[in-house]
């Protein structure tokens, strides 16, 4: 459809304030061409560091080419949410540590503590189309949030929303980089939003922390080592070499914007879709794993961290109890845990107790 340009400009303005009337931070609009990344995905692609994410070669280079996942194209509208619980105090990044320094107990992202956000944005950006088309009349568009070959962090940085930090996620000055993005593919020629320069200089924190050195250098991620790939993507057997840096970290990792100075600025949620659910914050690997499959379904209804399955949920829980058992003063506990999944129907389940169990430190 045709909308006059100055309609067009007045049609942006209006855009970002119905994001933000629905729970986004931040609306950034961007044109189509990212050529520029298509040398960088490539190498990517050809090195492997996608591991078991076929879908990522899948793709190929539609994932860089958004008008030819949607014909007709024009320009993407980003939106960033905050994903920060809305009781997050300023210590809360000394509170992770804390809890994620005590060997027995799990650590969860905390962007995984609440309902899935997948759930949550797409709802929202659909919504935000629906405005969309009750201003100008029907026009073409397509929601996605993390759930198609899109590049997102190339677009929000080319909408200004913010710039690729050297682990590879997107920062912002305002908010660090706790948020999730969504967008809206369309075929409204929007005017465009102006990147925003790089804020990193030359700090190398998240590279120096990350516990099993995923992070080649600065912006080259090597999933194959990310724990997030490790505890979330992987289907099969979590390599032994790699479960000794794991730790407790049981879905996801956070280490890496833990340290992030930047992130002394991230902004708590508007939303209570994001709040604490079932205690994950404060939650012991003994605990969580004597959930059966049946509690764990019914207790992370509607939580992102479902998409793994039991079983999986169990892979992780036992790398974590095995690191655990390495320095634990009284074992029993741990143990027992353990040895009550030993025979497990599962054979992922039963190799990573059988490992995790080997992790005991022999009597003295």
């Amino acid at each position: 459809m045709t909308v006059p340009d100055d309609k067009l400009s007045m049609l942006a303005l209006s855009i970002k304030a119905w994001g933000r009337e629905l729970g986004f931070a931040d609306i950034g609009i961007a044109d189509v061409d990212l050529s520029q990344q298509e040398a960088g995905l490539q190498a990517w692609l050809d090195a492997g560091h996608h591991g078991d994410m076929d879908y990522m070669a899948a793709h190929g280079m539609k994932r860089a080419r958004p008008a030819e996942l949607v014909p007709g194209t024009l320009r993407v509208i980003t939106a960033r949410m905050n994903y920060l619980p809305r009781d997050t105090d300023t210590e809360w990044r000394e509170r992770e540590e804390r809890h994620a320094g005590q060997a027995a107990n799990a650590a969860i992202s905390l962007y995984a503590r609440g309902r899935d956000y997948h759930k949550v944005l797409r709802a929202r950006l659909q919504q935000l189309a629906e405005r969309i088309r009750g201003e100008v009349g029907d026009f073409g568009y397509r929601v996605f949030t993390d759930s198609a070959p899109v590049m997102e962090v190339a677009l929000a940085e080319k909408a200004g929303i913010g710039w690729r930090g050297k682990h590879t996620l997107l920062l912002n000055r305002e908010a660090g980089s706790m948020f999730f993005l969504g967008e809206v593919y369309t075929d409204l020629p929007l005017p465009v939003d102006a990147p925003v320069g790089s804020h990193c200089g030359q700090c190398s924190a998240c590279i120096d922390i990350c516990p099993t050195q995923a992070i080649l250098g600065p912006y080259r991620l090597d999933a194959r080592r990310c724990i997030s790939y490790l505890t979330i993507e992987l289907k099969g057997s979590i390599p032994v070499e790699l479960r000794p840096l794991i730790g407790n970290r049981v879905y996801g990792c956070d280490e890496c914007q833990l340290v992030c100075p930047w992130n002394k600025f991230a902004q708590r949620s508007s939303l209570p879709d994001f709040d604490v659910r079932n205690g994950l914050d404060a939650a012991t690997l003994v605990e969580l794993f004597a959930w059966d499959e049946d509690e764990f379904n019914r207790r992370l209804e509607g939580s992102p961290i479902r998409r793994v399955g039991h079983e999986r949920w169990l892979r992780n829980l036992a790398v974590g109890l095995g690191n655990a058992l390495k320095t634990a003063a009284h074992p029993e506990e741990i143990v027992a845990a353990l040895q009550s999944r030993a025979t497990h129907a599962s054979e992922l389940v039963r190799e990573h107790v059988a490992w995790a169990l080997r992790q005991q430190a022999p009597a003295r």
